[in-house]
């Protein structure tokens, strides 16, 4: 039953609010008050429980502390999202202005969510080959502020707290393996690599060392000796002992206990538990069936371009033949790391000053590229994108994965780079930060089939932008998209139609051009991270009809500029309440 459905005729004037950015408090209703300070306390717990994040988005009181990770813990967080949601429904939302009536849908699809993946299961498997807390934890020296004495207690206080906060996910972990919710053995290949790249016998060669290698000017010099003692410490007495002890778990308890099944329908409840994962990543009623015809369908049209690209180059043989001469001729890889990056760099500034062509608004915060952290590199994707901070003092990063690099083909550079830079995901990720007329938070969140729709749509536009000058190229961008429909198919596959690991591996390679490095730790992402990659091709597919919608509706009025800030205007929203928003506005032009 879908609670809260958003009425048309209040979106109408919730665009215009929205485009205009302006809110009268004058005219709020008791409703809308009640409604704000339910938020604003939702927030300030939000904040309070996961420091972390409180840190992310510039909110610096919680600096010294790590969230209270156990069994308790998520138990009572579970009732608290409980709690929120009654409350939430006993909101008149008749009586809320139009913006508010659309912020309590999103809130109450996210609770929603919340209380559901709880009531599966899930926070009993908190870790995948390629996240987890072991791994997420060494990025913390890249994503506190270090320009006080403060500051560096600070972090040296959450070196300290990591022992417990390692206990707390090591018992959530015992659960899951007594309840049958345990990752699957085929997906645990390398997982020491991560945790051994942690165990250092010298902590100046830690990666928790490196915020003392150098001070700012001005941190008084007495100073210098004292905080590298303490950090030297931790790692000593806490980072390192906890590796080791997060190790033996895993050699001893976890990884012998990994399940020989790999689809989320072999677990409790595994069927209901998928179909509620589609649901959710694609933010729209469709059933798994329905998500792999889809695929099926979009893999059939995007193969036909495909085989167009072969012909138009002349090649001599069939697909398979072409895709091996693609993953094997040398001209088609760079030589080390730095030309590969150099390479990135170069079509992103090639796309910077395209941008005004394509959108009214850009973002003020800039975005930098980076190499993916060794320790990591050989479990995780080609590439990822890091989100700015929300205070403004640390730009957006889009991580360019070097290992292998026989893995990591030139043709696909381009496709990649506009879905994690610009004008996929900093793009709309910063625009999403700076938008100064929605809640918390809708600003430093947002869902998966929007968020990750876009930046694949982000891809096609270099189509518009001439980003593509030559086939291989071209080639390249549908290898992606094939990808991402392939996705589709496998991931329903595996997780609701009994589908092998090499059934996935298998059908990837004969449709697509990707290296199988990659082919295999993508579909070891599927196995172990169910539904989410269903959210790129249906969210895609989402916004090129309605962009297909508001050309044919406005014809020669059609304005690519005003659609795509339309489209990025309110941040990352369901799918169904995006469409309603881009109807509107096409009515009102």
């Amino acid at each position: 039953m879908r609670f809260f459905e958003v009425r048309l005729q209040c979106l109408v004037i919730a665009v215009g609010i929205c485009l205009l950015g302006f809110y009268s408090p004058v005219l709020a209703s008791d409703a809308d008050v009640q409604f704000a300070a339910l938020l604003e306390e939702m927030w300030q717990r939000n904040l309070e429980e996961f420091p972390q994040f409180a840190t992310s988005v510039g909110d610096h009181r919680f600096d010294d502390r790590l969230p209270a990770i156990s069994l308790a813990d998520s138990a009572r967080r579970h009732a608290d999202d409980v709690k929120f949601l009654q409350r939430l429904e006993a909101i008149a939302q008749d009586q809320l202005s139009t913006s508010n009536s659309i912020n309590l849908s999103i809130m109450h699809r996210k609770l929603s969510d919340s209380i559901a993946e709880y009531q599966f299961g899930n926070h009993l498997t908190p870790i995948t080959q390629r996240s987890g807390f072991h791994i997420r934890f060494p990025e913390l020296r890249r994503n506190m502020p270090f320009k006080t004495v403060a500051d560096y207690e600070n972090y040296v206080a959450r070196l300290r707290a990591f022992p417990q906060y390692a206990n707390g996910y090591m018992e959530l972990m015992r659960a899951g393996i007594s309840a049958e919710k345990v990752l699957p053995a085929v997906v645990m290949e390398g997982w020491e690599g991560a945790i051994d790249a942690q165990i250092v016998n010298d902590a100046e060669r830690s990666l928790f060392y490196e915020p003392v290698r150098e001070f700012p000017a001005t941190l008084p010099k007495e100073k210098h000796a004292e905080l590298r003692n303490a950090v030297r410490n931790a790692i000593t007495e806490s980072i390192v002992p906890t590796y080791k002890r997060f190790r033996e778990f895993m050699a001893e308890e976890y990884v012998p206990q990994a399940r020989d099944t790999i689809g989320a329908s072999a677990v409790p409840d595994g069927r209901d538990f998928y179909r509620h994962r589609v649901q959710r990543f694609t933010t729209l009623d469709l059933t798994p069936d329905e998500v792999h015809k889809i695929g099926l369908a979009e893999v059939k049209r995007i193969r036909a371009e495909m085989d167009e690209i072969i012909r138009q180059v002349e090649f001599k043989g069939d697909f398979a033949a072409f895709t091996t001469f693609l993953r094997e001729d040398p001209q088609f890889y760079a030589e080390t790391p730095e030309a590969l990056l150099k390479e990135v760099s170069f079509v992103l500034k090639k796309m910077d000053g395209k941008l005004p062509t394509l959108f009214g608004r850009l973002p003020r915060m800039s975005y930098g590229v980076r190499e993916v952290p060794t320790y990591v590199a050989p479990r995780t994707t080609a590439a990822y994108y890091q989100r700015a901070s929300g205070d403004g003092t640390r730009a957006g990063f889009f991580f360019m994965n070097t290992y292998d690099l026989k893995s990591r083909p030139l043709y696909t550079v381009t496709a990649l780079s506009l879905h994690e830079a610009v004008p996929g995901h900093h793009l709309q990720i910063a625009l999403q930060q700076e938008l100064a007329d929605v809640p918390n938070f809708r600003r430093h969140s947002g869902f998966t089939a929007y968020i990750e729709g876009w930046a694949l749509y982000a891809e096609r536009l270099g189509l518009e932008a001439g980003m593509y000058e030559d086939p291989y190229d071209d080639f390249g961008r549908l290898t992606m998209e094939i990808w991402r429909a392939c996705r589709l198919v496998v991931d329903t596959g595996i997780h609701y139609f009994g589908w092998t690991r090499e059934q996935a591996i298998e059908y990837l390679h004969e449709n697509s051009a990707m290296s199988m490095h990659n082919i295999r730790a993508e579909v070891d992402r599927y196995i172990s991270w169910p539904g989410q990659a269903l959210a790129y091709k249906i969210g895609e597919m989402k916004i090129r009809e309605l962009r297909r919608l508001a050309e044919e509706r406005l014809d020669e009025r059609f304005d690519v500029r005003a659609f795509h800030d339309v489209v990025l205007g309110s941040g990352g929203v369901p799918l169904d309440v995006l469409e309603t928003m881009v109807k509107t506005w096409i009515d009102q032009q």
